[in-house]
């Protein structure tokens, strides 16, 4: 133990993200984690040593959870003891991993569709607790705004995005489509779409096979009258 770990094991309480990051530490199945992303990570045989998986995993989450830039999450390590000790640096022996690196990671994962495995594995690791509850799901959906500026190199908006209207106002971006556990209120299912994309539409991708009731706000009014619904014999 340096100096450091002695102080701050003589606090007198330990903060949220103190004890947020422990329960995370205990419930994130790292072995699992780091052997979905082993086949898409650098071996290291051409260039520099890559970062260790798990390490740039870490500060990847802890991005995440803090919503934090890739710079930001780098100086919150080197400022944070709490950031520090989940990452499992001492300083004396190493040190976090810069921005462009956690930027490539980043990318990574995304290109590789390895976030949807993360997520699947937690709805198995939750499962097998008894921390679903099963038998009824919650749908909502959310618009997330893009830039609508055509100042870029094709002069063209993001052809993945749309413009809606919602209420007396028009937004432009994707729709994020959400399928909550009724029970824990635990996010089982997600789908992104284009902003225009009825919510409606969707609703056969967020309900689980085993669910027999579904919950939603006005916007699923009418939802089955649709023919996709009708013609699903489990909805």
């Amino acid at each position: 133990m340096s100096f450091a770990d002695i102080e701050y094991s003589n606090r007198k309480r330990t903060t949220k993200r103190d004890e947020f990051l422990k329960i995370m530490n205990e419930v994130i199945p790292w072995e699992e984690w780091v052997e979905i992303i082993k086949p898409y990570y650098p071996t290291g045989k051409r260039g520099r040593p890559p970062v260790g998986a798990q390490k740039i995993l870490r500060m990847y989450l802890l991005q995440d959870w803090f919503n934090l830039s890739d710079e930001g999450v780098e100086d919150a390590i080197y400022d944070s003891y709490a950031f520090r000790n989940f990452m499992g640096i001492n300083f004396y022996d190493n040190q976090a991993p810069d921005a462009t690196t956690l930027c490539n990671f980043r990318k990574l994962l995304n290109e590789n569709g390895i976030t949807q495995k993360f997520h699947d594995s937690i709805n198995r690791f939750l499962d097998k607790h008894g921390k679903l509850m099963h038998g009824g799901t919650i749908v909502d959906a959310t618009i997330v705004a893009a830039p609508t500026s055509t100042k870029n190199s094709d002069g063209k908006r993001d052809p993945e995005m749309h413009q809606v209207k919602k209420g007396n106002q028009w937004y432009f971006g994707e729709r994020l489509h959400i399928g909550a556990d009724a029970g824990t209120g635990y996010i089982h299912s997600l789908e992104v779409t284009a902003a225009n994309v009825e919510e409606r539409a969707i609703v056969p991708q967020l309900v689980r096979k085993d669910d027999e009731v579904v919950y939603g706000d006005a916007g699923y009014c009418g939802m089955e009258k649709r023919k996709e619904i009708k013609e699903n014999p489990h909805l």
